[in-house]
Order: C-alpha cells, then sequence, then structure tokens
C-alpha cells in the first residue's frame, strides 16, 4: 500500500517509540570531538555525549548530513512512497534544511515537499509528529503538507540555559546577544522566534526561579485550553522530572513526553538546559 513518508532531522527530539509507530525517518545531523564524528542520537548517548561535553577542553562541533545522504534515503523512499514530506529545524540554526531543498530538486520525478519549521527541538517534533499522523491515518501529500503548515505557528519553544556562552560560541545566539557579557547569574530563557531565530525572553537569576517562569509562561500562552506538551533536558533529569510534574499537575495534557536534547543541540546550548515545547487544542496564531 502506498503512503506518504515523513522524514526529519535529528534536531526534533522524538522520543524512539514515536519514530517507531508513525513511521517517522530521523536523519542524524553530525557532531564532532575533533576528527571524531558521531551520527546524533545514534553513535553516543546523550548521557555519553554531556559526560564527555563537561571534561573535554575542545568544543565539539556540528555539521549537516551530506547531499548524498539526502539523495539516497529520499530515493529508497520513492520505491515505496507515493510522496515525501521532509520536515526540518530553522533555517537560521541550520544548512539542513537547504541541503533537502537542494537534494529535493536534484529529483524532480519525485514528488517531495520540504518543510522549514522555523523552529528547533520537541516543537519541531510536535510540527512532525502532527504531520506522521496525518499520513500514517492515509493521508495524502496536500493534507499532510497542510497539516505541517497549519502547526507551524501553532508549536512554542521555551527554554532555560544555564549560560550564554555555547549560543555565543557557536554563532546561534541570535537576538539573545544583547544579553551575553551584561549579567553573569542569570539563567535566561530563549525561545526560537517566528522568523526562527534565538531569541531572548526574560533573565532569572536562579535556575529555580527560571523553571516556574516556564510553567507560567505556558500557561499565559495556553490558558484553560488542552495541551500537548514535552519537557526536554540536558543533562538536567532532575529538574526535568520536576518540570514534568509541575507542567502535568497545571495542565490538562492530551501528551506529555520528557526527552534529551540531543548531543547536536547540547553543543549549541551547553549542558544544564532545561526546556519545554507546546502546543494547545484550538490554539489560534502565534504572536
Amino acid at each position: 500500500m502506498s503512503y506518504i513518508a515523513v522524514v526529519t532531522d535529528s534536531m526534533a527530539n522524538l522520543p524512539r517509540e514515536l519514530v517507531e509507530q508513525y513511521r517517522i525517518v530521523v536523519i542524524p545531523l553530525l557532531v564532532a570531538f575533533g576528527q571524531e564524528v558521531f551520527r546524533d542520537g545514534v553513535d553516543m548517548t546523550p548521557e555519553e555525549f554531556y559526560r564527555r561535553l563537561r571534561v573535554e577542553r575542545n568544543s565539539p562541533t556540528t555539521s549537516t548530513p551530506a547531499l548524498g545522504i539526502f539523495l539516497e534515503l529520499y530515493r529508497r523512499l520513492s520505491l515505496e512512497a507515493e510522496g515525501i514530506v521532509s520536515i526540518h529545524l530553522s533555517e537560521h540554526l541550520s544548512a539542513t534544511v537547504e541541503v533537502a531543498r537542494e537534494a529535493s530538486g536534484m529529483l524532480p520525478e519525485v514528488p517531495i515537499q520540504v518543510i522549514d519549521t522555523h523552529t528547533a527541538a520537541m516543537a519541531q517534533g510536535f510540527i512532525v509528529l502532527e504531520a506522521a499522523k496525518v499520513a500514517a491515518a492515509g493521508g495524502g501529500m496536500e493534507e499532510v503538507v497542510a497539516r505541517a503548515e497549519e502547526m507551524i505557528p501553532k508549536a512554542y519553544l521555551r527554554a532555560m540555559v544555564d549560560t550564554l556562552e555555547y549560543l555565543h560560541r557557536t554563532g546561534r545566539i541570535g537576538r539573545a546577544e544583547s544579553l551575553f557579557g551584561s549579567l553573569i547569574q542569570i539563567k535566561p530563557i530563549i525561545h526560537v522566534a517566528s522568523d526562527g531565530v534565538v531569541e531572548a525572553l526574560e533573565r532569572p537569576r536562579t535556575r529555580g526561579k527560571a523553571l516556574r517562569r516556564l510553567v507560567e509562561m505556558m500557561a499565559e500562552q495556553v490558558g484553560e485550553r488542552s495541551v500537548h506538551a514535552a519537557v526536554m533536558h540536558a543533562d538536567a533529569l532532575e529538574e526535568a522530572e520536576s518540570l514534568c510534574q509541575r507542567v502535568a499537575d497545571h495542565f490538562h495534557c492530551m501528551e506529555l513526553f520528557l526527552t534529551h536534547f540531543t548531543p547536536v543541540m547540547g553543543t549549541h546550548a551547553g549542558p544544564g538546559v532545561v526546556g519545554v515545547a507546546f502546543w494547545a487544542e484550538g490554539q489560534g496564531e502565534q504572536q
């Protein structure tokens, strides 16, 4: 039976069970310590990565999968899929979506739609997941694309970073640059704005205050609506579990996941990050 294949990249942070359940194809980004190159989420666990990140003198680097990886994947999927919807993180954070577009342009005989989510992490993951649910239910290409595009303005990402040093060092700091170096003792709350650029929202002085604000900001955004949420962390499991419980207590969650920030994301945001991604039923356009 023909179907629409849904592809994304490892920055979506999707739990493995969802990837398997909805036949989502995940292309891993790459992270390197010197000459050692690892596929994100495949060759090194998040726990192993963050242990190494904390002790390595030299910062790891990240890179986009090669054009040939996309070409090979799209060709393979086209043997059984009637179309491919390839959904990726913001082009302001990675060249992944550009490479996907280039590959799709080289295969005019294969129906491929490449989508920039203008976000990352599980905000991206929820967009992918909703598109994959439509595909799994037998939806056609137009329906799958429409669901993904409908979700883009609805999916939010808020995260507390322990330091802006990693975002600054890797050039992903975006409009949060104004905070860098101004105050040492802050735990900024950042998000990916609607144009796909990292932006600072608030600057609490302690991790506790920042974690409380994540829940408050989520409440301000969704009101009384039912939500789909995910709590993510970068080697901060205890705080993430606590935040997950707060979210469960404060909201009517249709879905609630606890997951790691992948090594590639950890390279840019650093260890100690805790974040929440969410979207609400009946939610209007993103402000």
